[in-house]
């Protein structure tokens, strides 16, 4: 469904799609805001993986208190993995936004 969204954006980009008999164009500001808010959806993704990531941890250690040394350096890497996609996430949506 993305991919068929993306590419009605981009044949209305090149005034290829005729509805009713008129071409329809598309303004390149508005298809700019389109990808970044497409762009922006991987961070949701990532809030949803950090979500995990702290409730296993801390159900873990809940579970089995003398393992928490060893688990907690797992659990802030996987944090860090996982916050770094939502960063990537949101510097592509700022490219599509702001580049020129």
């Amino acid at each position: 469904m993305l991919l068929y969204v993306l590419l009605k954006v981009i044949e209305c980009l090149e005034g290829q799609v005729w509805v009713k008999g008129k071409e329809l164009a598309m303004d390149p500001a508005a298809a700019k805001m389109i990808g970044a808010g497409l762009a922006a959806i991987g961070m949701i993704g990532s809030g949803i993986g950090v979500g995990n990531i702290w409730s296993n941890l801390i159900s873990t250690v809940g579970r089995n208190p003398s393992a928490k040394d060893n688990v907690e350096l797992y659990g802030w890497i996987g944090f860090a993995v996982t916050e770094a996609i939502a960063l990537f996430a949101l510097v592509v949506a700022l490219i599509l936004l702001f580049a020129a």
